[in-house]
């Protein structure tokens, strides 16, 4: 493991990660904005992901050094993918409304979304820069990954399924990953990053070790900002007078996947 503090790295790489970073979010931000569409937002954020981890691949040689940045392209590739076709499905994306319409706040959320890009990939811009060997923590994190990566995908294409069949329209799902959790594809998300961090975590010493704030700045966006509080809001309005909504909520985890209360 090559030891080097913060201030030893190469700043350049932070800096030309920020840069790729911002110019692809300015991009896509300026098409979004011109016809007031959601059609590109989501799809702009998995697809930075994979763009930036492509180029840090570049001239790269060696499976330990370059499994941070496979994983990155792998999750963001699957990712990508269902928000796009998703996006497709719904047409319009209600997170947006109030906002599409307004420069200034749109913007502030496309700013936001390339900062929390940039700092979740902190982690796998180091570890792409430095030469180092892989140790049973990075296979730790490799399974972790997985996992995450596994769970993330079920949930989604449970989730995708369900809301596809005209008997579902105003109804919410409880089956499959979502009986054990009201978030199962939050949690998939948050234990992926955690897993790609320690998938990295040979190549940081010293300073570098404050690239762990990549997993904690999506594991706070999921739990307190962007993801599940904004859900959780959705919710109520539209079943909160629901008696059934209310005891899927009192019995189903919120997050971490387990057994129903009543089952207990």
């Amino acid at each position: 493991m090559q030891i080097l503090p913060m201030f030893e790295f190469d700043s350049l790489n932070l800096l030309s990660s920020l840069l790729i970073v911002s110019g692809i979010q300015v991009f896509f931000f300026i098409f979004a904005a011109t016809f007031k569409t959601d059609k590109l937002t989501d799809f702009a954020y998995g697809i930075t992901f994979v763009l930036l981890a492509i180029l840090l691949l570049a001239g790269r040689s060696g499976i330990d050094q370059i499994l941070p940045g496979i994983a990155v392209v792998i999750w963001g590739i699957r990712l990508t993918g269902y928000l796009f076709l998703r996006i497709l499905k719904i047409k319009q994306d209600e997170r947006f409304d109030g906002r599409r319409e307004n420069f200034w706040r749109f913007a502030a959320f496309w700013f936001f979304q390339g900062a929390v890009i940039w700092v979740a990939m902190l982690p796998v811009v180091v570890a792409l820069s430095l030469s180092w060997t892989a140790t049973p923590l990075s296979y730790a994190g490799l399974a972790l990954f997985l996992t995450g990566l596994l769970i993330e995908s079920i949930a989604d294409a449970q989730k995708f399924s369900f809301r596809n069949k005209a008997e579902n329209r105003g109804k919410w799902i409880q089956s499959g990953l979502w009986k054990y959790s009201r978030y199962p594809n939050y949690f998939g998300e948050i234990v992926l990053w955690w897993g790609i961090f320690l998938l990295a975590s040979p190549a940081l010493s010293g300073l570098t070790w404050l690239t762990i704030v990549g997993p904690v700045c999506i594991t706070w966006i999921l739990i307190k900002v962007s993801g599940i509080p904004l859900l959780e809001e959705s919710h109520e309005r539209k079943y909160g007078s629901d008696p059934a909504w209310r005891s899927y909520v009192s019995r189903t985890s919120l997050l971490v996947p387990m057994p129903p209360a009543r089952d207990r």
